[in-house]
């Protein structure tokens, strides 16, 4: 047999540290699956890791945390069958023609497989922000970075339950911001006065996708920091907002929301290209230079 192909790298750098190689096929630990990817999606956090800015790692590192596919072969305990259709998120690494998972959900047929991979992780993030907020519909949701990834899908979610969103972005992308349910404000001065042309009495939670320097103006919006998450900004401790980045926090009923959302058409994330697995490298050079504007999707 062939060997199976990955993508690699052996020291932090830039993306040409980035190579496809032979790998060994993985074997699924009990509780496991192995899963013949399909399509693996490209996340920031993939470019930051490989950059070097989360500490030290043991190489050989294959990247890459989002997959979707049909489970190959299936450790003992697990409760996936081989030949099921699954989309969810990879132990180590998803950017390969072959990985381990045992966090997934059934991918529905109606739901390609580019869409799939592209939802775990963004969507995790969105779904559980939602819920430690604590969004109710009649309420009034303020999203910073409504037109990315997990903004998108946080947009999407909060007006599925009735609530209001308003979404900051810049103004090229008001339109998105518009078409998913969202008010659309932009970036920068004079942002407190335009959300509250649109919400007179201030909102009622506040959802920072960005770190983009906006907690003071959230906390001020929202009447304190109570109701305020913020998923990327490190100063929220000096703010008193909660940062949230998983772990503990982590949603494990999200991918089937995602699936039963995105099955009947109710829920969109623009795929802004897709490459060959070998242009791994490519597509990491396009997030670092804000290229893209909606999901890179790996096809192994």
């Amino acid at each position: 047999m062939t060997m199976p192909k990955a993508i690699q790298y052996n020291e932090f750098g830039g993306p040409d540290v980035l190579h496809l190689t032979d790998v060994e096929l993985p074997a699924p630990a009990p509780g496991e699956v192995r899963v013949a990817v399909r399509a693996a999606s490209v996340n920031v956090f993939d470019v930051k890791f490989r950059q070097g800015l989360f500490g030290p790692t043991t190489f050989p590192v294959t990247p890459g945390v989002d997959l979707a596919g049909v489970v190959d072969a299936v450790g003992e305990g697990s409760e996936w069958s081989v030949g099921d259709e699954v989309f969810g998120t990879a132990r180590g690494g998803s950017y390969a023609e072959y990985a381990r998972s045992v966090n997934l959900a059934a991918k529905p047929d109606s739901v390609s497989w580019e869409l799939a991979a592209s939802l775990p992780t963004v969507g995790e993030a969105a779904a559980r922000s939602l819920g430690l907020l604590g969004v109710a519909a009649g309420e009034t949701l303020l999203i910073h970075g409504a037109a990315g990834s997990v903004g998108s899908i946080a947009t999407q979610l909060a007006v599925s339950r009735g609530a209001q969103v308003i979404g900051s972005d810049s103004p090229a992308r008001a339109g998105h911001v518009r078409d998913l349910g969202g008010n659309p404000v932009p970036y920068g001065d004079g942002l407190a006065d335009q959300v509250r042309d649109l919400a007179p009495g201030g909102v009622d939670a506040v959802l920072d996708t960005t770190g983009a320097g906006v907690l003071a103006v959230s906390i001020e919006l929202a009447g304190g920091p109570d109701r305020v998450i913020t998923l990327a900004d490190s100063d929220a401790d000096k703010y008193g907002v909660r940062f949230s980045s998983g772990g503990a926090d982590y949603d494990h009923t999200a991918l089937t929301t995602l699936a039963e959302l995105a099955a009947t058409g109710s829920l969109r994330l623009p795929i802004w290209r897709t490459y060959p697995l070998a242009e791994a490298a490519t597509a990491h050079a396009d997030i670092e230079q804000r290229r893209n504007h909606g999901k890179i999707v790996l096809i192994p």
